[in-house]
């Protein structure tokens, strides 16, 4: 069983995060808010598939639901500065 904090660090490990939040307390369904210089420019559909190719086969074997926030940092800047 997968814990919210093992979740943050396979993400970590593969994608650098300036904002990181990952919650979760049944082993399978997790919540996380991302924020990431990777995801300038990019749709958030472009920023989720990001997100899941850092956790691999982990999406498939271990985490059975992610519900994910995804900011660059300007995006993220503009929505703490309203």
């Amino acid at each position: 069983m997968l814990s919210a904090k093992q979740v943050e660090n396979y993400i970590t490990q593969h994608l650098k995060c300036d904002v990181i939040e990952v919650q979760g307390d049944d082993g399978t369904h997790f919540e996380a808010l991302i924020v990431s210089p990777a995801f300038e420019g990019k749709r958030m559909v472009q920023q989720h598939q990001l997100v899941y190719a850092a956790l691999g086969d982990r999406m498939r074997a271990e985490i059975h639901a992610l519900s994910m926030r995804t900011y660059s940092p300007s995006q993220w800047q503009q929505l703490n500065t309203k």
